[in-house]
């Protein structure tokens, strides 16, 4: 995780020489029913490299060159500020979903070179309030050849780069100090997590929901999920994610959240073609670690039946 955003990118590859062979070798992948990803193609032409799952390919760019903090509370890139594209296979070439992580006056620059490319601007949000820095976050979207797909997400990330220039802005990865039981947390949510930089994650599946977007079903490694990120000790921690709902789920969520002392902050879609209709709930909590888990657990209650990520 460890990058100069100036520009040597650096995320986690997974993968074998066999693995490799078989991606490349033009047989029919049995999930997708499509061709496998050109991963090879997609490496060399974003320049980067990242992480395969169950033929899908994503690239992650954790944005250390940003200060930001809510309520004393350092926000480093495990806590939601990683800027990422994810790439799944279809019948004719691709489609990409991606969120980049800007400053407010990035957003102009960054949203045409991305339009210009073809890709999609599907959403456009906050993650936080009381941010400093203040950050947004863009969505991206696009269909077509892998290579031109690859092209214009790398044209994203090089004009971030590029927007950035001159700001002087320095690599700080940090590590933050989280002194909580992990235990404490699995045992109230029924989920484990992970542990990076001092910040425990959790990612939750919606097994219970068939996401298709054209044609094409979006799956939790493509962003549809329940994600849930904690730091700091077990009397005073801060919880900061975002929950995965259908439209009759919302109303329920919002009231379990609130209820339980943990701050909603945006309301919003990330996608625009997708079916069924999903929305995406953006909460901040602070406060003991057990009863921040006890708050999500309520509101996963209202959300049909989650399960952890499988990867």
């Amino acid at each position: 995780m460890r990058f100069r955003y100036c520009f040597t990118l650096i995320s986690i590859v997974v993968m074998s020489a066999g693995c490799t062979q078989e991606r490349n070798s033009g047989e029919m992948d049995a999930q997708h029913g499509t061709k496998p990803l050109d991963v090879q193609l997609i490496e060399t032409t974003v320049g980067m490299t990242g992480t395969e799952n169950s033929g899908e390919y994503k690239v992650s760019v954790p944005q250390n060159d940003l200060n930001v903090t809510v309520d004393g509370f350092r926000i480093i890139p495990p806590m939601g500020t990683t800027s990422w594209a994810a790439f799944t296979p279809m019948q004719d070439g691709a489609m990409v979903m991606g969120d980049i992580a800007l400053l407010e006056d990035e957003i102009g620059p960054v949203q045409r070179i991305a339009v210009e490319r073809g890709l999609t601007v599907s959403a456009l949000h906050n993650h936080f309030v009381r941010d400093n820095q203040k950050i947004m976050f863009m969505h991206i979207h696009g269909t077509g050849s892998t290579q031109n797909l690859a092209e214009s997400v790398r044209a994203v990330f090089d004009k971030v780069k590029l927007v950035r220039t001159g700001r002087n802005l320095q690599l700080n990865p940090a590590v933050i100090e989280s002194t909580f039981e992990t235990k404490v947390i699995d045992d109230i949510l029924g989920h484990p997590g992970s542990m990076n930089s001092g910040v425990y994650k959790i990612i939750i599946g919606r097994p219970d929901v068939e996401l298709m977007d054209h044609g094409v079903k979006v799956s939790t490694f493509m962003g549809f999920n329940t994600w849930m990120a904690f730091q700091g000790t077990s009397e005073k921690a801060a919880v900061a994610g975002d929950f995965a709902m259908l439209e009759p789920e919302v109303a329920s969520v919002i009231k379990a959240l609130v209820s339980n002392g943990i701050e909603v902050v945006a309301v919003h879609n990330h996608m625009v073609t997708e079916s069924p209709r999903i929305f995406f709930l953006h909460f901040w909590g602070v406060g003991p670690v057990a009863e921040l888990a006890q708050g999500l657990k309520a509101g996963l209650e209202q959300t049909g039946t989650p399960r952890a990520a499988d990867f």
